[in-house]
Order: C-alpha cells, then sequence, then structure tokens
C-alpha cells in the first residue's frame, strides 16, 4: 500500500514514532507506533486522558525528549531537519531559535518583573519581538511592571505565553495550560493563544483532557494508550471566549 503523500505545508511529521520508558516486564510503552502531519498555522488540540501520551509526543516534537523507535522531522523555509537522531546541540539550537513552550506551571522568576520574565528570552534570541510588544499582544499592556508575585494564575500564564512567543518561533507547544486554572480565567489563557495563532501565524499545538477545549482547534487528535484513535477536523471551530468546562 503506497504511503500517503505528504503536504508541502506539513511542519511536523512523524512516522511509526514509538517511546518506551525502562526495560523487560516493567517497561512503559508512552507511544506506540504515532503518525501525524500537523501542517504551517494550524492550532491544533491534542486530547486524551492522562497517561494517554500527549505529553512524550509533544516533548519529542519539541525536541525535549528522544524516540525509542521510527521518525519525526520538522520542516523551516522548505528545509526539513531531523529530530529523531538529531545530537544534543542541535536540538538545543531547535529549541532556543524554533519552538515556544508553555505548560501547567508558569515557570517565572518572581524576582523579575512581567517585562524582565519575557526579556530573558528576547536578550537571546535572533530577531525578537520587544517585551512590551509581546505582553501587550496577549493582553498584559498595563502590568508589564509588575512582580510575578503580584499576577493572578492567569496573568502569570499569559506572561509565559508572552515569553514563549516573544522569539517568534515556528511552533507554540503549549502542555495543559489551562491545567492550574478555573474555566474563566482558562479561558483568557486560550484567547491569547487563539491571537497568537491567528495574528502571528504560529503553528499551535494544546494538549488538554478538556474535550470542550477541542472545539478552538482547527483538527483534534485523540490519544488513548500511545496511539492516535482518531483525526477530526473542525468544520466550524468556535471562539475560545465562548467555551465552557
Amino acid at each position: 500500500m503506497p504511503e500517503t503523500p505528504v503536504p508541502s505545508d506539513c511542519v511536523f511529521l512523524a512516522r511509526q514514532l514509538s517511546k518506551v520508558y525502562g526495560t523487560g516486564p516493567t517497561a512503559v510503552h508512552a507511544l506506540r507506533g504515532v503518525d501525524l502531519c500537523i501542517l504551517q498555522g494550524e492550532l491544533v488540540v491534542l486530547l486524551g486522558a492522562s497517561g494517554s501520551g500527549k505529553s512524550t509526543l509533544l516533548n519529542i516534537l519539541g525536541g525535549l525528549d528522544s524516540a525509542t523507535s521510527g521518525t519525526a522531522q520538522w520542516t523551516h523555509h522548505g528545509r526539513t531537519h531531523e529530530l529523531t537522531g538529531a545530537s544534543d546541540a542541535e536540538l538545543t539550537r531547535y529549541r532556543r531559535e524554533h519552538v515556544g513552550f508553555v505548560f501547567q506551571f508558569y515557570n517565572l522568576i518572581p524576582s523579575l518583573t512581567a517585562r524582565e520574565n519575557v526579556a530573558l528570552v528576547t536578550d537571546l534570541a535572533q530577531e525578537p519581538m520587544t517585551p512590551e510588544d509581546a505582553l501587550a499582544l496577549v493582553g498584559l499592556a498595563d502590568r508589564m511592571d509588575h512582580f510575578a508575585a503580584q499576577l493572578s494564575g492567569g496573568e502569570q500564564q499569559r506572561v509565559a505565553i508572552a515569553r514563549a512567543i516573544a522569539k517568534r518561533p515556528q511552533v507554540l507547544l503549549c502542555d495543559e495550560p489551562t491545567g492550574a486554572l478555573d474555566c474563566a480565567t482558562g479561558i483568557v489563557v486560550l484567547q491569547a493563544i487563539e491571537k497568537v495563532n491567528r495574528e502571528l501565524g504560529t503553528t499551535a499545538v494544546v494538549i488538554t483532557h478538556n474535550a470542550p477545549i477541542a472545539d478552538m482547534a482547527d483538527r483534534v487528535m485523540r490519544m488513548a494508550d500511545g496511539r492516535i484513535v482518531n483525526i477530526h477536523a473542525n468544520p466550524h471551530k468556535v471562539a475560545a471566549a465562548t467555551l465552557h468546562w
């Protein structure tokens, strides 16, 4: 059976991607032969229960972890780069220059202001946004000189998003970005991700176990037991502001 042609705008391509932690009878199969293609500019939601393999998959795509077998590639300006088999130095450069990460916990430095937290990234990037522009994009223009402890959880998460996107990454990878937040605050955070995806054209992948969040995606990939068990496109994706869980 011939392989399906790869779309020209495919940013991430994985074929038979597997990840096993440990050996022998206690080995944990976190990924079991995952195939996927994520397109430039898409907003994709990875949906699934805890332990389904979502974070492992995201960490391999983001260059934070390595696969046991299979292949993962990313494409930038028409050039395809192998993630599987890349050296530590290559992965470090990839993460620094091309990937923005947002996690459930904000990882801000409490002794720095919002502006200074974002500047930590912009000082290292090649063609960054200004911290002020990045914070304005996520709705925090009036809070940029507040310290982390003076910000609410939702505001801290939006600073984390500003920090992630200030280096103008090709992709934004978000692992349970609303996991520590209530619904109303989580929606504000999702609106920030939605805006980055729409206005900057940044490919965004959002992990969640909250099924309603899938409604804001271009495509939804549902995972279970280390596999992608279903992929569907939303014919009518909805605005984050209308979500509820």
